[in-house]
């Protein structure tokens, strides 16, 4: 019993403290070697409006954003949250006259899609699928349920029940 590698309770602490170290240096391993330090985050989205007040009550009451502080402290500038740290800038401008694809849209995803659409309904508002039928859900192939409706300018907007 004199050769400590062969005593069962020194092989068994050596693969204890073995798996301890390696359990503690292999998320730092694997987040330096995934994360890219310059790579740009996502931070906001920006909207023009037509008239300021109607489209910001839409993202307010109908999609149900918190409106934020913004820097500006004007009248042609109104902040939602749609995220920790991200943030959806409504801007007063001149954009009549511009089309909006279905293609081309904002996405929020709510926890019961059932319950939103009681909301809209509520709220006398409609809603499409992807092809534009009038109170008709979408189905993803991943079985996600989908809905499409469009803001006072025209923008077009899914909310979905995706987890």
């Amino acid at each position: 019993m004199n050769n400590p590698t062969k005593h069962p309770f020194r092989q068994i602490f050596r693969l204890f403290v073995f798996a301890i170290l390696f359990a503690l240096v292999t998320p730092k391993l694997s987040v330096a070697q995934t994360v890219n330090p310059n790579q740009p985050v996502f931070n906001h989205a920006a909207l023009c409006a037509k008239n300021l007040k109607k489209t910001a009550d839409f993202y307010r009451n109908v999609i149900q954003l918190q409106e934020i502080k913004h820097p500006f402290n004007d009248t042609v500038h109104v902040w939602l949250k749609i995220g920790n740290g991200l943030a959806l800038h409504i801007i007063q401008g001149d954009c009549s006259g511009t089309v909006h694809d279905i293609g081309i849209h904002l996405c929020f995803a709510v926890p019961n899609l059932d319950v939103f659409i009681k909301h809209l309904d509520d709220m006398k508002l409609t809603y499409y699928n992807w092809g534009k039928q009038e109170k008709k859900i979408q189905l993803r192939a991943d079985g996600v349920k989908q809905i499409y409706l469009q803001d006072p300018d025209g923008i077009w907007v899914e909310i979905n029940d995706a987890k």
